[in-house]
């Protein structure tokens, strides 16, 4: 056995039992049963004080299901907790409220899943929050501030950690903030967070303050304010100028951050932009041995003494805070609303996608992965299980470190996940294709499997990091559902190349070891293997044919549009939002085959709970335009649910017209992303293989999302924010079969392979054809499940992933080989190298001829 074999073993179980670790329990417990399961039945009075208590909660939860928390604390009551549950740790000086409080905000904690869900999957919390117009200056255009209040406020909620929320104006001076499922205590942040306007000011204090207000005396151009956290020997009361001091104020703040001072306070540290810094530098040298305000929201936070100058920008905000709301007060310095807002509404949200859609999908997926685990046994046989096993392996570790760095998985996270299991299959196709074909060449069972390792590293290396690079840019620009996409595709892409190119081959080499492998037996496809297809003959036949059908698409999408029709659905566009009372609750997926029967087949269903009184609301939002067109809409809806579910006794209660989930600056930052890590590819593929390669490399991505965009348009579908995540797969999958190819184009190139360019990219291609087709077939296999069995809310998604998959097989061989064979005009690249019997002779220039 090699050196390092049985550490490798130790390091891979032990990442295998941390990722279980990070997972369990992936699911989150009821409340009020891991409240009973946990409590401390010591005596006879803590039983019957449990007893008590859980009698009352069950009771609320039959009465108000879905509001556990809010159940417990009220059937607690005038109750102790702290003596029911030893093991949690509260100050004695906390009163009992906020003992109670505390001892359930950790028992919520402990009973919560380790497997976050996002918005669309498992629903969460609404704010419906307003503009207090009433704040705004003569100068504020009220529709800038609406943008600038929710882009403000999507920075704020990332910055809290909640992954993908979705914000969307209602109306002109309301914003709708969904985030994904809250704890109690993420709740309470979430709504200080959402509130807190962060206008920041800083003003000096006047030099005689003390004896001036002790006098009573009014200063002309000062204001008297009081001190929120003062020291034991600070005053109570300041006397501070009524204008921040050369207009200093948090909009010359670049960064805010968390530190801790000598007594290990937490404070908040924060520099200022170059414009800020000259003029902070300039009121503290004029104003030496003088106290500065810091006034954040019209309350006086702390009263620095300005000991000297401070020339580098950087200041500090001390108080009496904890850490975490130290940590949000810095994240709300960051970024500070023009105008107030305040909350108006609050209720629990269901899955955005519906929890029969997520239902269908989660059975699509299991469906997929079932077929595709099948066709590797089928194929591969006991290496094609060893596949399977690393296949497991790679879900397990991604979910592993999704849960721990507390990321949330929703569609477009899913769909990371797919291109993940695509490209786990991909690399371990590639290895055993090339142990076959070692094999077939003659050598030992040891020996192909050596060798196949080895050729397949450099192309699983090359097409892993090129995903890699777009996987990353989409991570550190990208906002919402790019983000998120990102985050789980650089995961799922580092734990692939693991357990492909370490785990597979630990378990051969440990059953070659024991005697249980003594030879590789592959199921065989003649002519998956021996073909010998001219590719290249009808090249420009095929690419203008390809960019033809590109043409056709676009044409009928601005046909379309002319005709007054609308290429973005409502996560782009906005539309209508309805909102309907009840009596009876219909089922969603009923409503929803309703309104498509009618011809409102993107309408986004779900139902709402009011959190104050409990009520339930029935939300309908569809893309409509005009005031004429919504309250045809609403007629029509209001009717049809009369019409098709008089049990229910829908009424109307509010309409009101919404922007887009999807806004602006995620779609500018999307794009942004996108030609960044194309740029990125194209200098990496230049530097690894060949200018002409890197061209061909990125204008065969560019060419797939324009073939995918264009049959999306020729079906008649509109664009919404799954497809933004769809057409992310895409691009991930074609670069990584275009760079299978170039890796086996580039190896013959070096072999000195003989032959005309042509014929060696020809003969490289059908190399690769049996593994395109397994790896495309087999991701194929696990895109059908979702378009067949997913239901309708994501039939939009897959079918974009269906196209998708089709296009980057054929354009890696009809446009990215194509572009490279028009670029070198037929010549080779320079990247082959001397045969071996020239290396051989040159190695020993000082030997004599015999």
């Amino acid at each position: 056995m090699k050196s390092g074999y049985y550490w490798k073993w130790f390091f891979v179980i032990f990442v295998v039992a941390w990722a279980i670790w990070e997972i369990s329990p992936p699911q989150s417990r009821n409340l009020v049963d891991f409240f009973d399961q946990n409590a401390n039945r010591g005596d006879p009075v803590k039983t019957a004080s449990i007893n008590s208590i859980l009698a009352k909660a069950r009771e609320l939860e039959a009465q108000n299901p879905g509001r556990s928390y809010a159940n417990l604390l009220d059937a607690v009551g005038t109750n102790n907790l702290a003596p029911l549950f030893p093991n949690i740790k509260i100050p004695e000086s906390e009163t009992l409220g906020q003992t109670n409080r505390a001892v359930l905000n950790q028992l919520q904690k402990n009973a919560a899943g380790q497997v976050r869900l996002g918005l669309d999957l498992q629903g969460g919390i609404s704010f419906l929050v307003a503009m207090k117009t009433d704040k705004l200056r003569e100068d504020q255009e009220k529709t800038a501030v609406l943008t600038q209040s929710i882009e403000v406020l999507r920075s704020r909620v990332d910055k809290f950690g909640v992954a993908e929320p979705s914000l969307q104006a209602v109306g002109e001076d309301q914003i709708l903030i969904q985030l994904p499922g809250l704890s109690e205590v993420d709740y309470e942040r979430a709504r200080t967070t959402l509130t807190k306007a962060a206008f920041l000011e800083f003003r000096l204090v006047h030099e005689q303050s003390a004896q001036l207000l002790a006098e009573g005396a009014l200063v002309p151009g000062y204001e008297v304010f009081h001190a929120k956290n003062p020291g034991p020997r600070e005053p109570n009361r300041y006397l501070v100028k009524k204008s921040p001091e050369q207009g200093l104020t948090g909009a010359h703040l670049e960064r805010a951050g968390v530190h801790f001072d000598d007594f290990g306070k937490p404070v908040i540290n924060f520099r200022m932009t170059s414009e800020g810094a000259d003029i902070f530098a300039d009121v503290t040298t004029k104003s030496v041995g003088r106290q500065l305000a810091i006034i954040l929201d019209g309350e006086l936070e702390s009263a620095p003494n300005i000991v000297q100058p401070i020339v580098t920008g950087n200041g500090e905000i001390s108080g009496d805070y904890d850490y975490q709301e130290a940590i949000a007060l810095s994240h709300v310095l960051e970024n500070p609303l023009e105008t107030p807002v305040e909350i108006v509404e609050e209720q629990t949200v269901e899955p955005t996608l519906g929890r029969d859609s997520v239902r269908s999908g989660v059975r699509a997926s299991l469906v997929g992965l079932f077929l595709v685990a099948v066709f590797m046994a089928g194929y591969y046989l006991w290496t094609g299980l060893i596949a399977n096993f690393a296949l497991l392996l790679n879900l397990g570790i991604l979910l592993g470190v999704l849960c721990s760095i507390e990321a949330a998985l929703t569609l477009p996270g899913i769909a990371g996940v797919v291109l993940t299991i695509g490209m786990a299959v991909d690399a371990n196709v590639l290895i055993l294709e090339r142990i076959r074909e070692e094999l077939r060449a003659g050598k030992s069972t040891r020996g192909a499997i050596d060798a196949g390792y080895g050729k397949a590293f450099g192309t699983i290396f090359d097409a892993n990091v090129t995903t890699l690079i777009a996987s990353v840019i989409l991570i550190y620009m990208g906002k919402g559902p790019v983000k998120g996409f990102g985050v789980t595709l650089t995961i799922g892409i580092v734990a692939s190349m693991f357990t492909s190119l370490v785990v597979t081959r630990l378990v051969i080499q440990g059953l070659l070891a024991a005697g249980w492998l003594k030879s590789v037996s592959m199921f065989q496809l003649g002519f998956l293997h021996n073909c010998r297809f001219d590719f290249m003959r009808l090249w420009k036949r095929w690419f203008l044919i390809s960019w033809a059908l590109i043409f056709l698409g676009f044409g009928v999408g601005l046909y379309r549009v002319h005709q007054g029709g609308s290429l973005l659905g409502v996560d782009f566009a906005g539309g209508v939002s309805l909102v309907f009372r009840f009596e009876q609750k219909a089922e969603v997926k009923e409503l929803r085959q309703a309104m498509a029967e009618q011809g409102v087949a993107d309408a986004r269903i779900s139902y709402q709970r009011d959190m104050g009184s409990g009520a339930e609301t029935l939300k309908i939002a569809s893309k409509v335009g005009d005031s004429q067109e919504i309250a045809a809409f609403e007629r029509k809806i209001a009717g049809l649910l009369e019409e098709k579910f008089p049990e229910a006794n829908f009424e109307p209660v509010t309409t009101s017209k919404i922007g887009g989930s999807v806004g602006k600056e995620i779609q500018k930052s999307a794009l942004q992303a996108l030609l960044i890590a194309l740029l990125g590819i194209l200098l990496y593929v230049a530097l690894r293989y060949e200018f002409s390669f890197a061209i061909g490399a990125v204008l065969a991505v560019v060419h797939d999302i324009l073939m995918t965009l264009g049959w999306f348009f020729l079906t008649g579908r509109e664009l919404n924010a799954p497809i933004v995540a769809a057409i992310l797969t895409v691009i991930g999958f074609s670069i990584n079969d275009t760079i299978v190819i170039f890796d086996r184009i580039r190896e013959d190139l070096k072999l000195g392979t003989r032959g005309t360019f042509r014929e060696i990219m020809n003969a490289a291609i059908n190399k690769c054809l049996g593994r395109t087709i397994i790896t495309s077939g087999t991701t194929f296999l696990a895109a059908a499940s979702l378009y067949i069995f997913g239901g309708s809310v994501i039939n939009d998604f897959s079918f974009t992933f269906l196209i998708g998959i089709i296009t980057g097989t054929y354009s890696s061989i009809y446009i990215a080989s194509s572009i490279v064979l028009w670029r070198t005009k037929g010549e080779k690249p320079d990247l082959s190298e001397p045969a071996p019997d020239t290396v051989l002779e040159s190695s020993h220039p000082l030997s004599s001829p015999r």
